[in-house]
C-alpha cells in the first residue's frame, strides 16, 4: 500500500499506469496514459512527471528539463488526469517515468510508473540470392512493439506499396533480378524508416551488346576497338569473340589495328559468369575502301568482227560500291559510266581499253583488255622491189600488201584478168617485155577478201625489130630525095637514129626520117639509154628520070588506088618470075644467080603500068621499080 509524504493513508492517494512497458520506435511519439486520486478536501496545486525518482530526493520536474521541455506534452488536468506525449523519443529516452502530483496538504509520486523502451528498425536479410529463388526479409526490433504496427517496406527509398502487412516479414517468391536493391522498413505512422540492408540478386549474363569505337565511318586502315558489356551478377570476366561463327579472341575489348576490307563482317561476343552465358546481338564492322580488283569483261568470249556491237563492263571490289567509271582507250578519255557500249564496232576502235573505279575514298585503274576486231582485207596494194627502172633481164618482186585482222594468208596474182600466181610476193626471174602490164593482187582471210588497184611494169628493153619503111609522093623526078623511115620496138621509145649507107664508116644523117638523094644501100641505128640496134639494109637505086618507088597516089585516090595497087603487085610478082627464068635461060651459066654469087648492084626490072586512070595519072615513059634483094 502506498502512503503519502506526510505518512496519511493511502487509502484515497493513487495513480493508475496504462500500460506499465511501452517499447517504442526510435523518433517516434509516445502516449504514456494515467489516472490519480487523491482524498477529499485536498486542493491540487502542482502536478508534474520526473524520471527515475530516488527516495529522499525531491524528483525535478520533466517539464523544466531542457531536453524535455519540447517534447513533453501534459495531456491531463489537475483533477484526475495525467496522460503525457513525449514526441522524438530516442535511446537516451530509455528510463522509469513517475507521475507526482502536489496538494495543499501533502505530496504523492505514482509507483511503479511506466518503463519506456526505445527501439531502432533492423532489416534481416542475406547478403545475395540466385535469381529465380525465394527469399525472406525481416524487420526487426529490440523489443516488442506495445502497439500493433503495419509494416511498411521500402526499396530503393521507395515504398512497396503493395507490402504493408503486420507481419514483419516480407517474402519475395522467384526472385528477379529487378529485385536487387537497398531494403527498409518502417511502421505505418511513424516516420522513422530502418537503415537500409542491400539484397544482391545473382543472376547469369543477360543484355549482352557490343559497341564499336569509333562510331563513325570505319575506313580501312584506320584501328577499330568492340567493347563487349553486359548485365549480370556477379559481372561477368569471361568474354570470347567471334567473327560469323569463328573464334577471334577473348577478353571484354577486340582491338583490330590497321583494319582491312577482309574484317568485315559480323562480329558477336559471349559473355560467361558462374550462373551461365548468353551471346550478345550480331554487329556488323562495315570496312570502307577505295576500289581495287578492277577489271574490264567484254559481252561474249567469241569473235569480234567489224560492224558487231561489243560493251565492255568494268567491275570493281568497293567500299561503298563505285558510282563513277571512266573509260580510256590507251591514254585517251573515250566515256563514262559502269558499262561501255560500242556499236557498229570498226578496226578503228582495236586497241588497249581499260577503266578507272571511283568512290569517295580513293580510285584504281584496271588493267587494260586489247580488243581485237577483225575484218576483211582493205587497202590492198602493191608494191614493187626498187624504185628504179625495170630493165629486161632484171629479177623483179612484186609484194602485195594489205590491211586485215586476221592477217590475210591467202593471195592470188593477176596480169591483166589472168591468173598468175600465188602468195604474198610474187617474184619475175629475167623479166621481159612480155612481162610489161597491169598487175594486181588479190588478199583474202576467212571474212572476206579485196583486189588491190593495178600497178603497171614498165620493162625497159633496148631497141630491136629496127626496120627502114620509104615513103614517096608520088612520081619521083630524078634530082628529087626520097624519104626513108626508121622504126624500132623498144621502151622507152628510142629517140636517136642514125643514118648509114653501106661501105661508109661515117653516119650520112640523123634523125628517125632521111632523105636519100642517090642510089645506094642504106640502114639506120636506133638508140635509147638501154642499147642499139641496126635495120637491114633497104636499097635505093635512081634510074631514068623517074624513081618508082611503091607510089602512093595518095588518100585523094582512095580505095580505088589501094585495090589496084593489091591486083598490080600480084600480076608483078608472077611476070617478075616469068622474067627471072627467061633471064636464066638466055644467060650464059657463069652470069647466073648461084648460091655462092652475091649480086651488089641493084636490079631493075621494066615494069609496062597499064590500069585505070583514076587519078587522071599518065605515064608516058618508063617506069622503073626499085627493087630490093638482100642476098643471102
Amino acid at each position: 500500500m502506498s502512503v503519502g509524504e506526510t505518512g496519511v493513508s493511502s487509502a484515497v492517494w493513487g495513480v493508475s499506469y496504462s500500460p506499465l512497458h511501452i517499447c517504442a520506435v526510435k523518433n517516434s511519439s509516445v502516449i504514456m496514459s494515467c489516472t490519480y486520486t487523491y482524498p477529499t478536501g485536498h486542493q491540487i496545486m502542482e502536478v508534474f512527471w520526473t524520471k527515475n525518482p530516488v527516495k529522499g530526493e525531491e524528483p525535478p520536474d520533466l517539464s523544466e528539463d531542457p531536453e524535455y521541455s519540447q517534447r513533453l506534452q501534459y495531456l491531463g488536468d489537475k483533477q484526475q488526469n495525467c496522460t503525457i506525449r513525449l514526441s522524438h523519443v530516442t535511446q537516451k529516452d530509455q528510463h522509469k517515468y513517475c507521475f507526482r502530483f502536489i496538494t495543499d496538504i501533502d505530496k504523492w509520486t505514482g509507483a511503479p510508473g511506466v518503463t519506456l523502451t526505445v527501439t531502432d528498425l533492423q532489416v534481416e536479410a542475406p547478403e545475395r540470392v540466385t535469381e529465380g529463388h525465394n527469399v525472406s526479409l525481416t524487420c526487426k526490433s529490440s523489443c516488442t512493439l506495445t502497439d500493433r504496427a503495419t509494416f511498411i517496406w521500402y526499396r530503393n527509398s521507395q515504398p512497396l506499396t503493395e507490402r504493408r502487412d503486420r507481419n514483419n516479414q516480407l517474402l519475395l517468391q522467384s526472385v528477379r533480378r529487378e529485385d536487387a536493391g537497398r531494403y527498409s522498413c518502417a511502421l505505418h505512422g511513424h516516420s522513422y524508416i530502418s537503415p537500409a540492408a542491400h539484397l544482391s540478386v545473382t543472376y547469369a549474363p543477360k543484355n549482352v551488346s557490343v559497341s564499336i569505337s569509333p562510331s563513325g565511318v570505319i575506313v580501312e586502315g584506320d584501328s577499330v576497338t568492340l567493347s563487349c558489356s553486359s548485365d549480370s551478377n556477379p559481372p561477368a570476366l569471361n568474354f570470347s569473340w567471334f567473327k560469323g561463327g569463328m573464334f577471334v579472341g577473348s577478353g571484354r575489348i577486340y582491338s583490330i589495328s590497321n583494319i582491312s576490307s577482309g574484317h568485315s563482317e559480323e562480329y558477336k561476343c559471349k559473355s560467361i559468369n558462374e550462373h551461365g552465358e548468353k551471346y550478345s546481338a550480331a554487329v556488323t564492322l562495315n570496312v570502307m575502301y577505295p576500289p581495287k580488283n578492277v577489271s574490264v569483261s567484254i559481252n561474249g568470249s567469241g569473235v569480234i568482227v567489224e560492224g558487231d556491237s561489243v560493251t565492255l563492263i568494268c567491275s570493281s571490289d568497293s567500299n561503298p560500291p563505285a558510282l563513277n567509271f571512266s573509260w580510256f582507250k590507251g591514254r585517251t578519255f573515250v566515256g563514262s559510266g559502269r558499262i561501255y557500249n560500242i556499236s557498229k564496232i570498226s578496226s578503228d576502235h582495236s586497241g588497249e581499253y581499260k577503266c578507272k573505279s571511283r568512290n569517295e575514298h580513293g580510285e584504281k585503274y584496271s588493267e587494260a583488255v586489247t580488243l581485237h576486231v577483225m575484218y576483211p582485207p582493205r587497202n590492198v596494194s602493191v608494191s614493187i622491189n626498187g624504185s628504179g627502172v625495170i630493165v629486161e633481164g632484171d629479177s623483179v618482186t612484186l609484194i602485195c600488201s594489205s590491211d586485215s585482222n586476221p592477217p590475210a594468208l591467202n593471195f592470188s596474182w593477176f596480169q591483166g584478168g589472168m591468173f598468175v600466181g600465188s602468195g604474198r610476193i610474187y617474184n619475175i626471174s629475167k623479166i621481159s617485155s612480155d612481162h610489161s602490164g597491169d598487175y594486181k593482187c588479190k588478199s583474202r582471210n576467212e571474212h572476206g577478201e579485196k583486189y588491190s588497184a593495178a600497178v603497171t611494169l614498165h620493162v625497159m628493153y633496148p631497141p630491136r625489130n629496127v626496120s627502114v619503111s620509104i615513103t614517096g609522093s608520088g612520081v619521083i623526078v630524078e634530082g628529087d630525095s626520097v624519104t626513108l623511115i626508121c622504126s624500132s620496138d623498144s621502151n622507152p621509145p628510142a629517140l636517136i637514129f642514125s643514118w648509114f649507107k653501106e661501105n661508109q664508116s661515117s653516119a650520112v644523117g640523123y634523125g628517125q626520117s632521111f632523105s636519100a638523094l642517090q642510089s645506094g644501100r642504106f640502114y639506120c641505128e636506133a638508140h635509147n639509154q638501154h642499147g642499139s640496134q641496126r635495120s637491114d639494109a633497104v636499097t635505093v637505086t635512081v634510074k631514068g628520070p623517074l624513081v618508082i618507088l611503091h607510089i602512093s597516089v595518095g588518100v585523094i585516090c582512095g580505095a580505088a588506088v589501094i585495090i589496084t595497087m593489091l591486083i598490080w603487085r600480084s600480076r608483078m610478082k608472077k611476070r617478075k618470075n616469068s622474067l627471072e627464068a627467061q633471064m636464066n635461060h638466055s644467060r650464059p651459066d657463069h652470069d647466073r644467080c648461084t648460091s655462092d654469087a652475091k649480086s651488089t648492084e641493084p636490079i631493075y626490072e621494066n615494069v609496062t603500068m597499064n590500069h585505070s586512070r583514076p587519078c587522071d595519072v599518065e605515064v608516058t615513059e618508063p617506069v622503073y621499080e626499085n627493087t630490093m634483094h638482100d642476098k643471102p
